[in-house]
């Protein structure tokens, strides 16, 4: 966008791919990338203070949920309290996600365990004045907890079954009161089951969208001066689509854009290259909700600079942890009867606060003793693992 609060600056692009190490600025200090974005989906990383993000983590930026928020505390209460970084106490520059990814786990996705890869894969492979009451008619006439219409959502709260309205001009709206440094387009994100003819009517409406996102940024002066408003780039698995989404977004005044939908494995790579062909290269490109080691890899080198996943912590709370060895990055299961008597470090080759403290076997014992320690230093552990595997390959960048 014009003027924009987020700007991006290449310092150096990496020799034979598209990977380049950057800086965004933004209103609350710099995000040196490529760099892995920490979510904190309700306003809080799970099990941890943010205290212990500046001290045993490292982040330079991080995520909360624009759906999540919405529904509680408010983004009322949000904007009350001076916003997100005040109210949350982070000190990191901030993202908020449009919650179109909620939409579609609330409806086509719904009880199906869809990801953001097809079915079989993993992550690892109302309006503002009220609140309408749930009505069972409306539901059962559907058969699913949203309805996506040309002008918006119609959604199931998942909290007590009241039901609500997002439009793109409601979503950004909420995002506003809430106050992020890089906010995110109102998009659709459909199924990778769906079939082409959805794929692009989805996408021609995430287009649509866009442009009323844009407007109604735009129209909010204040915020203007202090959010950067990206695009979501869609199309499903089809590659025609993925060029087509680029072309159309890259024509609009966005500060930067994310790259949004679902994917296989087999051509997750190829879409992110046509995508990032097209789009601008001095704007800065996040990839949604992909954040393995390896993707995180391949991302780097077709151009992606920032990424998210849930995964580091959510794993992080059952017990497996991420660790580096002759295979390579792979998932450690610590509830593995064998590490009961592993007296090793988490990762030998890793040099954060819980490896250079606790072996394998007393986070075991955390584990099966249900101890709150467990999920706490394991989620320490696998976000510095994330976060500074992201800032190496920045490293090798600069060193090339």
């Amino acid at each position: 966008m014009a003027d924009s609060p987020i700007n991006f600056e290449i310092i150096k692009e990496q020799t034979g791919t598209l990977g380049r190490a950057g800086i965004i600025h933004t209103p609350h200090g710099d995000i040196e990338t490529p760099a892995f974005v920490v979510v904190g989906t309700k306003g809080t990383v799970k099990s941890l203070k943010p205290e212990d993000l500046a001290e045993y983590v490292g982040n330079q930026v991080t995520l909360a949920n624009t759906y999540h928020l919405f529904l509680h505390p408010g983004s009322e209460v949000i904007k009350d309290a001076g916003g997100l970084h005040q109210f949350s106490q982070w000190k990191t520059p901030t993202m908020t996600d449009s919650g179109g990814f909620q939409v579609f786990s609330l409806g086509a996705a719904f009880g199906k365990g869809v990801t953001k890869f097809s079915q079989g894969e993993t992550e690892e492979s109302a309006e503002k004045s009220s609140l309408n009451v749930y009505s069972k008619k409306a539901a059962e006439a559907h058969g699913k907890l949203c309805v996506i219409d040309e002008e918006g959502v119609t959604f199931t709260s998942h909290y007590d079954g009241s039901m609500h309205r997002f439009t793109a001009e409601r979503a950004i709206e909420i995002q506003h009161d809430i106050g992020a440094d890089i906010i995110i387009a109102f998009d659709e994100c459909t199924s990778p089951s769906a079939d082409k003819a959805y794929q692009r009517e989805a996408m021609d409406r995430t287009h649509r969208w866009a442009k009323r996102s844009i407007m109604a940024h735009k129209q909010n002066y204040e915020a203007l001066k202090k959010q950067g408003l990206y695009g979501v780039v869609q199309g499903g698995r089809y590659l025609d689509l993925r060029k087509e989404s680029a072309r159309a977004l890259a024509d609009m005044d966005f500060a930067g854009f994310g790259i949004g939908g679902s994917f296989t494995k087999a051509d997750l790579g190829e879409s992110i290259k046509v995508v990032n062909e097209i789009l601008p290269a001095d704007k800065p490109r996040h990839l949604l909700g992909i954040g393995e080691p390896a993707d995180i890899t391949e991302g780097v080198a077709l151009g992606c600079d920032t990424f998210d996943c849930v995964a580091p912590t959510r794993i992080a709370r059952t017990g497996t942890i991420y660790e580096r060895t002759h295979a390579g990055h792979v998932r450690t299961n610590l509830l593995n009867s064998k590490y009961q008597r592993d007296f090793s470090k988490p990762d030998e080759s890793c040099d954060c606060y819980v490896c250079q403290q606790y072996t394998k076997a007393y986070l075991a014992h955390l584990f099966r003793s249900g101890e709150m320690l467990g999920p706490h230093l394991a989620s320490l552990h696998n976000l510095y693992y994330i976060v500074n595997f992201t800032r190496r390959l920045r490293e090798e960048i600069l060193r090339a």
